[in-house]
């Protein structure tokens, strides 16, 4: 895994490439990013064409707005933030929810985990089929909190960041939203031998 230093080295080594013209440069940070900016815009926006149009105005943006970046945070993370500004906006505009109603109430510190295991549930390839819809049935921000944090492996810290939202917020949505996959899970598979859930990181 890359520290942070070695992190923080090499955006402002790849910055700088691009700020200064240097061939190849902006290509590089498309490739570097484009993963993540895919992932963000399609699990909130989920229309292909709309999810292109959207991929390229996100890095436009990046691409306008890098000297602005002032590294206090990632790349990536200040990347990711643009993508789903963008998206929400996009989505605001056709007036569609981003979250259930009450969706981001607090709830307390220590919330009770669910028994949804997703590990396990991605280890069966027709439990992770039926996953996949259950997912794609949620609205754009549980499911995009989901997949930032398990598939794309972000922190919570991280997610808050590109959220624009506090830590607790995300724990929150989190929660909230692997209950409602689970709720969603079993009414499409009936009951399922998956045990207690258990987050495999540390947020």
């Amino acid at each position: 895994m890359i520290d942070k230093d070695d992190r923080s080295a090499r955006d402002r080594a790849l910055i700088e490439a691009v700020r200064t013209g240097r061939p190849g440069a902006f290509a590089a940070l498309v490739e570097q990013h484009q993963r993540l900016v895919w992932h963000l815009v399609y699990r909130m926006v989920q229309h292909p064409e709309d999810c292109r149009e959207l991929c390229q105005e996100v890095f436009l943006r990046v691409h306008r707005k890098l000297d602005q970046f002032r590294h206090d945070s990632t790349l990536g993370t200040w990347i990711g933030r643009i993508a789903f500004t963008i998206a929400a906006r996009h989505l605001q505009r056709k007036r569609l929810p981003l979250v259930e109603p009450d969706n981001e109430s607090d709830l307390p510190a220590e919330a009770a985990p669910d028994d949804f295991d997703l590990a396990a549930a991605c280890a069966d390839r027709e439990l992770l089929d039926h996953l996949h819809a259950a997912m794609d049935s949620l609205p754009p921000v549980p499911r995009t909190v989901l997949t930032l944090y398990y598939l794309d492996e972000l922190s919570v810290a991280e997610v808050a960041a590109i959220m624009d939202r506090p830590e607790g917020t995300v724990k929150n949505l989190l929660f909230r939203a692997r209950s409602r996959l689970r709720s969603i899970f079993q009414d499409r598979t009936g009951p399922t031998e998956i045990g207690e859930g258990h987050d495999p990181r540390q947020a």
